[in-house]
């Protein structure tokens, strides 16, 4: 039976931090879904087919990845789709201490899934998807902070 975990945010955009999270979260897991959500508190930046577009290409020829996107409760879509586990990354305790507090919500709605969370390798800790846009909305070069491959698309 192949074991399979939930990759769920909004990745508004995709970033090269994200892909070291899905890679490692693909050494604990047979399969991992990609799962684009409606983040309420977030105006969207990319919209959501742009978003899936871009992972898309960032994921292609990686085994054992799909993308699929969702609104509502990330433990509904868990359920659904019969996963069990939801893998999280942070950079950094701001971020552990939020995730935790989901990861927390999560167990007492669904305390059959349980909540993986990776740190980020350094190398990707000081990229954030906020950055990103904000570089992009300057026109500066955002190469170093996404996938090698991947252009985003033009959104000004």
């Amino acid at each position: 039976m192949k074991v399979k975990a939930l990759f769920p945010g909004s990745f508004d955009p995709f970033t090269a931090g994200h892909l070291n999270i899905l890679n490692r979260a693909l050494t604990m897991f047979d399969e991992v879904v990609v799962a684009v959500g409606v983040n309420q508190d977030k105006r969207g930046f990319f919209n959501m087919d742009q978003r899936t577009a871009i992972i898309g290409e960032a994921v292609k020829g990686i085994p054992g990845v799909s993308v699929v996107c969702y609104d509502g409760l990330t433990v509904d879509i868990c359920r659904q789709m019969g996963i069990r586990h939801i893998v999280r990354g942070v950079r950094n305790m701001i971020d552990f201490d939020n995730e935790r507090a989901i990861a927390d919500a999560n167990r007492r709605l669904a305390p059959e899934i349980e909540t993986i969370i990776i740190p980020t390798a350094q190398e990707f800790a000081h990229i954030s998807s906020s950055a990103v846009r904000d570089i992009i909305q300057h026109k500066g070069d955002t190469s170093m902070f996404t996938v090698p491959g991947v252009k985003l698309p033009d959104v000004i």
